[in-house]
């Protein structure tokens, strides 16, 4: 089939679609922090680098009817969309864990401005999501997911309209096993918090006139830090390790 300029700007158009829309919400890229510009201008960049290698398979279908080009771009949008949620929702499950760690260490008290997102968090937990979202980039995981947008054209092409069962699976299956990376992270965390407490709670109980909880608060956030310093290599480490196999390679 010959491809005529009207059919590459329309193929052109329909593959942003599926790739603009995974950049729309992806990690790292759909922050408040990067501007619109630049995430336009590396959703045509990757648009056009895509379209030169898979033109083969877009270009047939850019001489449907006006309403299967609309249904079109509608599913390219949307398949787009369940790519980059995959991979959003496994770093909002590590700010989670942050959260959960931040607390459980008594070192959530003040809440300020997060550095990936426009949500308030605690300090420690902005400091851990940054952190793993760096790594995530310093690793190259947006290649990984330019091979996600390469190989979803061969799993739902463009003939396959997009499948709201089988999407929902995967976000929940996907949901499900962030979950319990994030507790296995987080179990340490939360086994110090439950014996530091308990122990604190016997204190409290066999000498109930001293103030436990303002003497106790300062080592108990002490010993915190302290693990967090032993165990936040392998933490982060382990979190990037299961990045592909949780999200993309789904």
């Amino acid at each position: 089939m010959t491809a005529t300029l009207p059919d590459l700007v329309i193929a052109a158009f329909i593959t942003f679609c599926r790739v603009g829309a995974c950049f729309m919400v992806m990690p790292g890229l759909s922050s408040a922090r990067v501007p619109l510009q630049i995430r336009l201008f590396v959703a045509v960049a990757a648009t056009l680098a895509l379209l030169m290698n898979m033109s083969d398979q877009v270009i047939p279908y850019v001489r449907r009817q006006p309403a299967e080009l609309a249904l079109i771009v509608i599913s390219e949008s949307l398949i787009g969309g369940l790519i980059g949620l995959m991979a959003r929702f496994y770093v909002l499950a590590l700010q989670f864990i942050a959260s959960a760690i931040s607390m459980m260490v008594g070192f959530n008290g003040g809440m300020g401005h997060s550095i990936a997102e426009s949500e308030p968090e605690s300090t420690l937990a902005a400091l851990i999501s940054f952190a793993g979202l760096m790594l995530l980039f310093v690793l190259d995981f947006h290649h990984e997911i330019v091979k996600a947008l390469v190989l979803s054209y061969q799993l739902a092409p463009l003939n396959a309209f997009f499948n709201p069962q089988s999407s929902l699976v995967d976000l929940t299956d996907t949901l499900s096993e962030a979950f319990m990376v994030m507790l296995r992270l987080g179990s340490p965390f939360l086994a110090y918090s439950l014996l530091v407490n308990l122990a604190i709670g016997f204190v409290n109980k066999l000498t109930p006139q001293i103030p436990v909880y303002f003497i106790s608060l300062p080592f108990v956030i002490t010993g915190g830090f302290i693990l967090l310093y032993l165990g936040m290599p392998i933490f982060l480490s382990l979190f990037a390790g299961s990045f592909a196999s949780v999200t993309v390679g789904r």
